[in-house]
């Protein structure tokens, strides 16, 4: 019989909590790592190959990877380029392999691995995302990215998104705290996406460092319908 139940894990700090082999994992990291991969494979990248530390990043480098990586917003000073989805043009990535490590988003992917599946969610694969994941007939987790363990408003606003979708059009059931908590946000935050993530303590940090400027494109539904998957350790096209 078929679990189309569904969870929402608000942070990586309680994942453990959530976990569940047999489940579909959905990661979510809207500003920005989940938008900018998304944005990479819509751009005819080959692979991605999440990577924890600094360390892990300065390794992938100097076996000759394309690296993309930073933390707390800043290009790392041996990479390539860094994480805004801007970064990942047709000319950069178009069919090759780029090893990615951010603040937050990449480190879940690796925590998730030992689930069914891992997938990587954003508003700019929203509706493909949706309808697959109401095809497999299966529990889903959507896992917020969140910045350093904390909760965040902006990974929570697309997590009620993809749950309302799930549950109206998709017969999935949740008894979930958290699930209800998202519905709820986004229900206030919908008609004026952006307007809402004014609030985000993300959105401010971005703002700070000059690297706001792909906000309205990470809120931007529906540009690739491209699922990339984490296989073996590496993101492909599903």
């Amino acid at each position: 019989m078929a679990n189309k139940s569904l969870e929402i894990c608000f942070s990586p700090a309680i994942f453990e909590a959530h976990a569940d082999k047999e489940a579909i994992v959905v990661v979510v990291d809207i500003l920005r790592a989940t938008s900018s991969i998304c944005t990479a494979f819509a751009n005819g990248v080959s692979e991605i190959i999440p990577v924890n530390s600094v360390n892990d990043a300065r390794e992938m480098k100097n076996k000759g990877y394309l690296l993309a990586a930073e933390r707390d917003g800043f290009v790392l000073d041996f990479a390539d380029f860094g994480n805004s989805p801007f970064n990942f043009t047709s000319e950069k990535v178009r069919g090759r392999t780029v090893a990615y490590s951010t603040t937050n988003g990449t480190g879940m992917m690796k925590m998730a691995a030992v689930s069914h599946d891992v997938v990587i969610g954003s508003y700019l694969n929203f509706t493909s995302l949706c309808n697959w994941l109401i095809k497999q007939d299966r529990k889903v987790l959507i896992v917020c990215s969140g910045w350093k363990q904390r909760f965040s408003l902006e990974d929570t606003l697309c997590a009620g998104a993809i749950a309302e979708k799930l549950i109206n059009e998709g017969g999935f059931t949740s008894v979930c705290d958290s699930v209800h908590a998202s519905l709820d946000l986004w229900k206030v935050a919908k008609s004026d996406i952006l307007g809402y993530v004014e609030k985000a303590a993300q959105r401010s940090r971005l703002r700070d460092k000059g690297l706001d400027d792909c906000i309205p494109y990470c809120h931007t539904f529906d540009i690739t319908d491209i699922i990339p998957v984490l296989r073996n350790g590496r993101l492909t096209a599903l």
